[in-house]
Order: C-alpha cells, then sequence, then structure tokens
C-alpha cells in the first residue's frame, strides 16, 4: 500500500501542468535534498566496480522532463541577473556576506584545520569516512596538514600533503572511487596558491577550488542516477526524507536538482552565488539528519561553498549570455555521463547500455 501511494504521487506530479511542475520542483530543490545530500558511501553498502543501471534506463521520461524543468528554472536565474531585481538581490548579497567574503582565507584555513584533526581523532581514515587504512604514516601526515593551516607560509607545505593523503587514496582505491572528490584536489591548489600569493595561468585560488567543487558534486549526482539501489537503506532509516515520493523517483529528481545546482557554480556570478547558497543549506541539512559523521566529512565543502557564496568578483566582458546556458548544460551533462559510463566500463568492464 505505502508504494502504491508513492506511485500515485509520481503520477499526479506527471499530470500536472508545466507551471506547476516547475514551482513543485522548485520547492523541492530547497527544501527537500537532505537526504541527497549526504555522502551514500559512507552509511550504506556499495559496490564501486558493480553494474550501474544501464543509460536506456536513466534517459527515461521523468529524466528528460525533471532536466527540462532545470533547465527553466535555470535560464530563469541567468535572465534575472541583469535586471535591476538581479543588480539588487547582488548588492543585497555583497552587504550581508562582506565579512565573510574579507575573511574567506581565514575561513578555509580554519575548516581545514578543524577537518584534518577530526578526521586524525576518527582515526583508520584517508579523507573520507569510507576510505579506510591502517596505514600508520597517515595520522601523522593529517595532523601535518592541519598544523599547516596555521601560517600562511606553511599553506603550500600542508597543500602537498593533502596531494599526498590523495594520491595515496588513489593507490588504495582507484581512480574511479577517488573521482567522487577532485574537490581535496582543488583544495590544496588553492591552499598553495594562498601561500605562494600567485595565480595558476591567471586563474584565482577560488576559481579552482569553485571549478573541482562543481566537478565534485556533478559526479555525485550521477551515482544517484547509475546506482539509485545504493540510497535504498537511506530511506528505510530515515523515512520521511523522500516526502511520499517513490526511491526511484526521488533520487532521480535529487540528481537534477545536485547537478544543476552544481552546473550553476560554473556559471555566472550572481547565478553560482544563489546555486552555493542553496547547496550550503543542503549540507547543513543534512549534517543535523545524519549526525557528526555528514558533519565533519562535508565541513570543508560547505565552507568552500559560503565562500563562493561570498564571492563579489566578476568577468568584463563575460561572454556567457543567458540564452548559452541551456546549451552549457546539456552539454556537461552529456559530457559528465559519458564519462562516468564509458569511464567504469574502461575499469571494470561493465555495460554501458
Amino acid at each position: 500500500m505505502i508504494n502504491h501511494g508513492r506511485d500515485d504521487l509520481v503520477g499526479v506530479f506527471r499530470g500536472l501542468g508545466l507551471p506547476m511542475k516547475c514551482a513543485l520542483v522548485g520547492v523541492f530543490s530547497v527544501a527537500s535534498t537532505q537526504g541527497a545530500s549526504a555522502h551514500v558511501k559512507w552509511f550504506c553498502p556499495y559496490n564501486v566496480a558493480g553494474q550501474p543501471r544501464g543509460l536506456e534506463n536513466v534517459l527515461c521520461q521523468d529524466f528528460e522532463l525533471l532536466v527540462g524543468i532545470a533547465i527553466f528554472w535555470l535560464l530563469g536565474g541567468c535572465l534575472i541577473e541583469g535586471t535591476t531585481l538581479g543588480q539588487s538581490i547582488t548588492r543585497a548579497l555583497n552587504r550581508v556576506t562582506s565579512g565573510m567574503q574579507i575573511d574567506s582565507e581565514l575561513i578555509i584555513r580554519s575548516v581545514c584545520g578543524f577537518f584534518f584533526v577530526a578526521i586524525w581523532a576518527l582515526g583508520g581514515v584517508l579523507l573520507t569516512p569510507e576510505l579506510k587504512t591502517t596505514s600508520s604514516f597517515t595520522p601523522f601526515l593529517q595532523l601535518g596538514v592541519a598544523a599547516g593551516m596555521l601560517s600562511r607560509r606553511t599553506l603550500p607545505v600542508a597543500a602537498l600533503g593533502i596531494a599526498v593523503l590523495f594520491g595515496f587514496a588513489v593507490w588504495e582505491y582507484g581512480a574511479f572511487h577517488l573521482a567522487d572528490y577532485p574537490i581535496f584536489l582543488g583544495i590544496a591548489v588553492y591552499l598553495a596558491l594562498v601561500g605562494l600569493q600567485t595565480t595558476l595561468f591567471g586563474i584565482k585560488p577560488l576559481d579552482f577550488v569553485r571549478y573541482t567543487t562543481a566537478v565534485t558534486l556533478m559526479w555525485a549526482s550521477v551515482e544517484k542516477w547509475a546506482f539509485p539501489e545504493w540510497s535504498f537503506p537511506i530511506f528505510i532509516d530515515h523515512p520521511t526524507l523522500s516526502l511520499g515520493f517513490d526511491s526511484e523517483f526521488y533520487l532521480r529528481a535529487a540528481g537534477v536538482v545536485e547537478f544543476t545546482l552544481a552546473f550553476a557554480l560554473l556559471w555566472t556570478p550572481l547565478v553560482r552565488r544563489c546555486a552555493a547558497i542553496v547547496l550550503a543549506g543542503m549540507f547543513i541539512s543534512a549534517c543535523f539528519e545524519f549526525g557528526k559523521i555528514d558533519a565533519i566529512g562535508h565541513s570543508a565543502i560547505i565552507a568552500v561553498l559560503l565562500i563562493i557564496m561570498s564571492d563579489n568578483s566578476f568577468v568584463e566582458n563575460d561572454r556567457r549570455i543567458p540564452l548559452l546556458a541551456p546549451a552549457g548544460f546539456s552539454a556537461a551533462l552529456a559530457a559528465t555521463l559519458l564519462a562516468y559510463y564509458v569511464g567504469h566500463a574502461a575499469m571494470f568492464g561493465t555495460a554501458v547500455l
């Protein structure tokens, strides 16, 4: 009876008009994705080498409808940015986040220091809760990275320590598993550039970590479509998270929401700042639902999102006009799906379709 009720809700969604569907997905994106924000590998059994859902099952009618609605919202945000309303929102954000913007380096250093002390205290992990290790040098390296946050001069050394931990995790768990976490490399580059007071190829330190955060979240969203069964135990333990929707549909929608917000981090200033606000809210709310492991594991990404939210920089003569957003989004979605499925097939011999 419960599953039948959920199917009825999905059927009602399909029968709604386009304006109501857009409104519903907009509310869904803000209010109901804390379950999707919890990293499933930290709480549920998983098999990275298993056969993912075939692309023909992922690219279903519901998925196409949800993507279409996501593009509608993304384009709407892009169109608003250049208007008087958009400029007013930007000024309001600048006023609210000015202190955070000034102290952005201190915030990231402090949170990174907390993160590495916390995983040292947990013990037996490399960078995230599921990356277990029995290595004896790892705790010393983690404490060394945390100590490196105390001074700007030692940030490049701390960055090297993060890179070593990431490389060791790749050695232990494989490149495909660590494709979940390019944000750590972005943070390492950020710390190194801040410590050296320079840029790389003209790209600012914050932009590096912003790009890798976007890639991290876009990749994670594909897991919700490729391996939805990993998350099913979460809905058994936390049944209210799905809002009564069928678990398959919920994860499909949550993945689209997450991918859209992650792509928005790559776009124009107001769009990415608003996306960072929503994403930060999702991750923070998940901490209350899933406890200290989630709070520790996501502390770094929350700090990065808050700094992106406060970033008031802009690019002169920005060529990313609003009408390019749907094309850019579609290209990013196709490229991420292709990279995930083709990469998985190449490494584990699984089928794409």
